[in-house]
């Protein structure tokens, strides 16, 4: 006859469990550990991201009577760009520009950024500092909501040192931001974030509207290849 030693069934119980426990702790933590960033990002779609293999849209602005719009195809996985404006097309990629693309790479930097801004906080967090606040009075709807900052490093990029107020509610979408030039106090530009479509998996504002203005910024045409 074979005797066990209890105290060793114990033992091996007790470790069991430990593991199991140590295991769900590991679980909660890597969920909290989820930064602001990127729950505004994956609200977003971020997680798709990594299978478009293409996305083209085009960029409007209508200020008054005024309209202007231009229209990129983008292959992120390459950096080639399309850049198509009055019946004019530029190809490049972003890896090799003169100087005529780098002046060109600016427009689509700046349209790419009103898309894909919180993409943005992905992509660019080791360039900028970010803080956050809960119950910030809203400057556009006038209510309580998360405000997130971020301000941009002073050295590189197009606009160095510039600064983004995002404002959203608990579902993590965005609803209105502001832009600060150079990090001033002041506003430089403040406009919603509304109109939202789902495309494929993200979620896209369509429309940026000041208020107390007739201007609108807003996307058509957007399409996304995905592998």
């Amino acid at each position: 006859m074979k005797y066990i030693n209890t105290t060793i069934i114990c033992f091996l119980f007790l470790l069991t469990i430990s593991c199991k426990t140590d295991k769900k702790e590991e679980a909660i933590k890597e969920t909290e550990a989820i930064s602001i960033l990127e729950k505004v990002a994956n609200a977003h779609g971020y997680e798709n991201w990594k299978k478009v293999k293409q996305i083209a849209f085009t960029f409007n602005v209508d200020r008054d009577s005024a309209h202007f719009e231009r229209s990129w195809v983008w292959k992120p996985k390459t950096n080639d760009v399309i850049h198509i404006s009055n019946g004019d097309s530029l190809f490049y990629n972003r890896k090799k520009m003169d100087s005529i693309a780098y002046k060109t790479n600016g427009g689509f930097i700046n349209d790419r950024y009103w898309l894909l801004a919180p993409f943005n906080l992905i992509w660019d967090a080791p360039n900028f500092e970010y803080t956050h606040s809960e119950g910030e009075m809203a400057p556009i709807a006038k209510k309580p909501m998360n405000k997130l900052t971020i301000v941009y490093n002073t050295e590189g990029g197009y606009t160095p040192g510039d600064a983004y107020d995002f404002y959203f509610e608990d579902d993590y979408l965005i609803k209105e931001w502001v832009f600060r030039k150079a990090n001033q106090e002041e506003p430089s530009m403040t406009t919603t974030w509304e109109n939202y479509i789902d495309h494929n998996g993200f979620h896209f504002a369509m429309d940026h509207k000041k208020p107390e203005e007739n201007f609108n910024l807003f996307f058509d045409r957007i399409q996304t290849v995905m592998k």
